[in-house]
């Protein structure tokens, strides 16, 4: 993962663990991602994207496939991977 990891909050009260995370990427602009994972799909997705403070809303797939050149959910994957670490955090298989 090329961009670093600024800032991160979690929440695992509700239905599906929600994330999120302000990153710092490679050209020095910030990355500011919401998403959850879902419990029954069993994959991550954006809920709200902003990009430099400009609002993508749920479009992250520009950012992973062109700068980290990995796929949306493996990208958000290893975000999950460092937040629920952080928090002790361990999804139900």
């Amino acid at each position: 993962m090329l961009a670093k990891l600024k800032k991160v909050k979690f929440n695992s009260e509700g239905k599906n663990p929600v994330y999120k995370a302000i990153l710092e990427c490679p050209e020095g602009k910030e990355l500011y991602i919401h998403f959850d994972y879902s419990l029954t799909k069993k994959n991550y997705g954006p809920l709200e994207v902003s990009y430099n403070g400009v609002h993508q809303g749920t479009k992250l797939a520009w950012y992973t496939r062109d700068i980290e050149k990995t796929t949306v959910d493996n990208f958000l994957k290893k975000i999950a991977v460092v937040m629920n670490k952080k928090y002790g955090y361990e999804l139900e298989q």
